[in-house]
Parts: structure tokens; C-alpha cells; sequence
């Protein structure tokens, strides 16, 4: 399986924006096939960061979500918005 968790911060102007892409993303990765877990969490000590944690059955099954239209289009949509910072773990 691995894990990829994502921290984002983003300032006042583009928070709403930005959480709602984030729950866009969230529920389309979450019908996936091969989608373990898929979850979205604001920090409870600040407001300008945020984290998505997820889960995937295998290698294969993470190449296509990364291909899905979904990823394509919100993700550069939350870069726009954000600074993202990624940590992947194999387990």
C-alpha cells in the first residue's frame, strides 16, 4: 500500500477556494477503484494549513488516479491556490 500525505498552506484570500477544491478532490478520488482511505483535515493550531492523507492499494491503481480528470484539473487548481508539500510511503 502507500500513503501519501499532502500539507498545504494558503493565505485568507484563497482559503475558501482552496478547501472547496480540496472536497471536490476528495469525493471523486474517493469512488476510485483501489482507493483505501482519502481524507481531508485543517490543522487545529492554524488556520492556514491544511493536509491530505491517502491511501492506495498499489502502485498501478495510484498511476490512474493520477491520470484521472479529477487530479489533472484540481490539483494544479489547489497549486494555484497553495503551497503544497507532499511525503509518499510505501508500506
Amino acid at each position: 500500500m502507500i500513503r501519501i500525505n499532502v500539507f498545504i498552506q494558503v493565505d485568507d484570500a484563497n482559503r475558501a477556494a482552496l478547501v472547496d477544491a480540496a472536497k471536490r478532490l476528495v469525493a471523486a478520488s474517493l469512488k476510485e477503484e483501489g482507493c483505501v482511505a482519502y481524507d481531508f483535515f485543517a490543522s487545529a493550531t492554524r488556520d492556514d494549513v491544511f493536509m491530505i492523507c491517502e491511501t492506495w492499494a498499489s502502485p498501478e491503481v495510484l498511476a490512474v488516479h493520477e491520470k484521472s480528470e479529477h487530479f489533472t484539473t484540481l490539483v494544479p487548481e489547489m497549486e494555484r491556490l497553495g503551497s503544497l508539500k507532499l511525503e509518499k510511503f510505501n508500506f
